[in-house]
């Protein structure tokens, strides 16, 4: 009987002893959850650390070529055509769009205040005239005089002296009535060639200042039979484009018209600024298609440089250095390199100098990409690339 307690003290010390392993176990399960989940972590950490990128191989660049360039268009000759004299508009003769002829009168100018000043200036012309002639009817007589020593020399000196005198300033009344004239004329404003009227700022009644800095033409005239195209040419291409080139000229009005156009000039200087050597172009204009101040696209037919490849323009990648691309090492390593970079085609870039068609080029690179850092081919690239 004394031994009957002992069976209860045993049981309970196995089932305290089987919680205290339950719950062992489960703290080590979530331990090496844990553990696990951190692993995990660490390892998708590390991989998503390597960027996933797209290789693509440089294409070669075929032999002859085109460069396109941004052209501005210019009429042959233009002139604004200012007043010359002050007035008020009397009427004007053409408006815009208008053809006109080499002397055509454009407008008439009303100028009373010119008109008086001629008006004055011929009634001084007409007493300096006279006095002219009372100066030499008097030098003729003392001249007679003179002969039979009624007079001495000097007053006969004297009065030659005053006939020179008055013919002087006769002539400078007749100057002055000319130019009063000139004035008059200019109250006729004139074509100075044939051309087209491309603007008018004349307005009946408007007063005109002659001389004013801030006066605008009251017409400007415009050759456009021949146009006149200025590109600026990259120094790279400049030595390709010579005097009598054909060039294509191609509008964004006209998409499946294009415009031939010759080379006529070079300026022979380089830019420092823009690197660019100004070049202009001449084009027909029968149909007057091509507009004064307008924007061209200017083709060229060229040799693309020896060596040079083609690659997307996104593969570049523009920084202070300079430009770059960034190419795949034998050990999966981006390597930054240093390229010039020749014509821009739009969809493909062409690079002369600092990568060949055996370089192996990332595509779109990282905004974060440095030298030699660790990257991931992309699965559709893989057999292609290597």
């Amino acid at each position: 009987m004394p031994d009957a307690p002992a069976a209860p003290r045993r049981s309970r010390w196995v089932a305290v002893t089987a919680g205290v392993g339950a719950l062992a176990l489960v703290a080590a399960g979530g331990i090496v959850s844990r553990m696990s989940n951190e692993s995990r972590l660490t390892t998708l950490a590390a991989e998503s650390a390597v960027p996933t990128v797209r290789v693509i191989r440089p294409e070669t660049g075929t032999g002859a070529g085109e460069l396109v360039l941004p052209a501005d268009l210019r009429a042959l000759n233009s002139a604004p055509i200012y007043a010359r004299t002050s007035g008020y508009v009397q009427r004007w003769l053409v408006n815009i769009g208008e053809t006109v002829r080499r002397g055509q009168v454009l407008a008439v100018l009303d100028a009373p205040e010119v008109e008086q000043q001629l008006a004055a200036a011929r009634a001084d012309l007409e007493t300096a005239q006279a006095n002219r002639r009372l100066a030499a009817t008097t030098s003729n007589r003392w001249d007679q005089m003179l002969a039979k020593d009624a007079v001495s020399r000097q007053e006969a000196d004297e009065r030659r002296g005053e006939l020179a005198a008055r013919t002087a300033v006769a002539a400078a009344a007749a100057a002055n009535v000319r130019r009063l004239e000139t004035m008059i004329g200019f109250t006729r404003l004139r074509a100075p060639f044939d051309g087209v009227v491309i603007s008018r700022n004349a307005e009946i009644g408007a007063l005109v200042t002659a001389g004013s800095a801030s006066a605008q033409p009251l017409f400007t005239i415009a050759d456009v039979k021949q146009i006149r195209a200025l590109v600026r040419v990259p120094q790279a291409f400049s030595a390709q484009v010579t005097p009598g080139m054909p060039v294509t000229l191609g509008l964004p009005e006209y998409p499946g018209r294009s415009f031939t156009a010759t080379t006529t000039r070079s300026a022979g200087a380089v830019d420092p600024t823009s690197g660019t050597v100004l070049v202009e172009l001449q084009a027909a204009n029968g149909d007057r298609a091509l507009k004064p101040g307008a924007y061209a696209r200017a083709t060229f037919p060229i040799q693309n440089a020896p060596g040079g490849v083609m690659v997307p323009p996104g593969a570049l990648i523009f920084r202070p250095e300079g430009a770059q691309v960034a190419v795949l090492d034998a050990n999966g390593r981006a390597r930054l390199r240093d390229v010039a970079i020749g014509r821009d085609l739009g969809k493909s870039v062409e690079i002369t100098s600092g990568l060949t068609i055996r370089d192996r080029v990332i595509d779109s690179p990282p905004d974060s990409l440095a030298n030699g850092d660790q990257v991931r081919i992309a699965a559709a690239d893989t057999d292609g690339s290597r």
